[in-house]
């Protein structure tokens, strides 16, 4: 088995030599995910609509991947400035609903196109209830 990179057009195109995600067997490796639109443009406004942005991003290479955010397992949260750490919990939140996957925030000094978040997450595929 080998790894399947997965590309979409409903969100922003890797900025770097990597992919979106990376599918492996039912497990998927999303790359990190900044304010990027899907037509490159990057969200002004602060953590509120970056977040938003991210999260739809997330869930349109999930998508692609045959998956979703309720089927994501870990994220890994990169704040440029904890003192965005409450807002983003709301957006966060919000987005993933009663579902709580396992998470770490980390503080960074700064993050590609001066981004205030970027999110990457681990997540498997959805499962088939009919079989």
């Amino acid at each position: 088995m080998k790894p399947k990179s997965i590309h979409t057009p409903n969100a922003p195109q890797a900025i770097g030599p990597y992919s979106q995600a990376i599918c492996f067997g039912d497990l998927i490796f999303t790359s990190g995910s900044i304010a990027l639109q899907a037509n490159g443009e990057f969200v002004q406004g602060g953590i509120k609509e970056q977040s938003e942005q991210v999260m739809q991003n997330l869930q349109a290479v999930l998508e692609a991947s045959g998956s979703g955010l309720e089927y994501v397992l870990k994220t890994t949260c990169f704040l440029a400035d904890m003192g965005d750490f409450a807002v983003f919990n709301e957006i966060y939140a919000k987005a993933f609903g009663a579902h709580k996957p396992a998470r770490s925030t980390i503080a960074v000094k700064s993050l590609p196109k001066d981004a205030l978040v970027e999110v990457e997450v681990i997540a498997t595929k959805k499962v088939d209830s009919s079989s």
